[in-house]
């Protein structure tokens, strides 16, 4: 087949040669495929590149989140049990009405020890975000066991004391002198 035999082809597709119609076959097959490469797959191809960098991020945070799911369970149990405790601290800690009696709770204890007070100077309260200290400096006398069952009483408070800055000195007659710091604590509801 020669060049002038190709250029004198009619319309009618079916009446060409054999290889002149394998050929113009492939031709189209080709163009079709190239066509649909460029048009759709070409796209489709940019995009699942996309997607299998952003893939192993997804694989962490799907994992991440399923190690969630499966303790979701025994997080709301300790969530519940976390709440429970922070409510009974709450109540251990004093609202202002109840300052006053714990003033007196702590100078009870002392002298129920046998401790001689020499100064009980409250200082007032100290804001400190969500909670307020109250302070206490306390100057007393006593035996270094009478020191311990003073410790021991404020420990055993139903409010939350905690006794900061502890000097112990001697004096004369055999006695000890102890100055510290009687903190105790109050929730300020709201941070306020």
């Amino acid at each position: 087949m020669t060049l002038d035999d190709l250029r004198n082809l009619d319309n009618d597709a079916g009446a060409w040669p054999l290889p002149v119609k394998v050929a113009a076959i492939l031709l189209l097959c080709a163009a079709i495929l190239f066509a649909g490469y460029w048009f759709d797959t070409k796209d489709q191809l940019v995009t699942l590149e996309q997607a299998r960098k952003v893939e192993p991020q997804l694989k962490k945070d799907f994992e991440f989140k399923q190690r969630k799911a499966a303790n979701l369970e025994p997080y709301k149990e300790q969530l519940a049990e976390m709440q429970k405790t922070f409510g009974a601290l709450l109540r251990q800690l004093p609202n202002k009405a109840e300052i006053a009696d714990l003033l007196v709770d702590v100078s009870q204890t002392g002298l129920g020890a046998g401790l001689e007070f020499k100064t009980f100077h409250p200082t007032g309260e100290v804001r400190r975000g969500f909670y307020a200290e109250y302070r206490i400096n306390i100057n007393v006398q006593g035996t270094f066991h009478e020191f311990g069952d003073f410790a021991s009483g404020i420990a055993a408070l139903p409010r939350i004391v905690t006794l900061h800055n502890i000097v112990i000195t001697p004096v004369k007659g055999g006695k000890l002198q102890m100055t510290a710091i009687a903190t105790t604590y109050r929730y300020v509801e709201g941070g306020r």
